[in-house]
């Protein structure tokens, strides 16, 4: 088994941190969140050299979610190639995904497409990038489905828009919990350990030790 790489591509004008994952060694991967500027993500597969096998979606964002269809489209050009599913988040932002076209037209973004991913995903289940395994955790208050992926051999995790480095996630909209999101980093997110480290949805990542000890949204 290779080493677990990792990629982060800016993108949309909220500058959402898409992330690539693969395995150094066979260049299986898989993308996280491709919010939109697919030519940047493409790019930077090719660059990589990486073989993509799926697309996990973290939340039901526009900027998360809504470049999926265009890159499963330009994935799926590649001749010899299995059609790339878009998996992910929790069943309870159906909604969200279902109506990413409007969100888009709220600021100003025409031309979106909604999204209905392959498969859903729940609690305690697992995916692989590889042989390296991502536990799912469901994280909600930002999102009511929202998820997080969980690498526990390299101790480190893709957690969204759940816990950033010096604060943490949005949940001023109508569906927003922020009793459930701290909730959710509180029991779910500081058990994981000190050490973990993190890629986040916006801005620098961080480490589990580094919010329980500094985000004053946490402590």
């Amino acid at each position: 088994m290779g080493a677990l790489k990792t990629s982060v591509v800016p993108v949309t004008p909220f500058q959402q941190n898409c992330t690539l994952f693969w395995d150094a060694d066979t260049k299986a991967g898989v993308v996280v969140d491709p919010g939109g500027d697919v030519d940047r993500i493409t790019a930077a597969i090719a660059r990589e050299g990486i073989d993509i096998e799926a697309i996990w979606l973290t939340h039901g964002h526009l900027d998360h979610a809504a470049g999926a269809p265009e890159l499963c489209d330009a994935l799926d050009r590649r001749p010899g190639h299995a059609p790339v599913p878009i998996i992910g988040p929790d069943r309870r932002d159906e909604p969200l995904l279902a109506n990413l076209r409007a969100q888009g037209e709220m600021f100003g973004l025409r031309g979106l497409s909604n999204v209905a991913p392959d498969r859903w995903l729940s609690e305690g289940e697992t995916l692989s990038v590889g042989e390296h395994m991502f536990e799912v955790l469901h994280c909600p208050g930002h999102t009511p489905g929202h998820v997080v992926f969980f690498c526990r051999e390299q101790r480190f995790a893709q957690l969204g828009d759940v816990l950033f480095s010096g604060s943490v996630g949005r949940t001023d909209f109508p569906y927003g919990d922020h009793a459930a999101l701290i909730a959710a980093i509180r029991t779910k997110l500081l058990p994981l350990g000190d050490d973990v480290e993190f890629i986040c949805g916006h801005g620098p990542g961080s480490s589990i030790g580094a919010e329980r000890r500094g985000n004053p949204f946490i402590r």
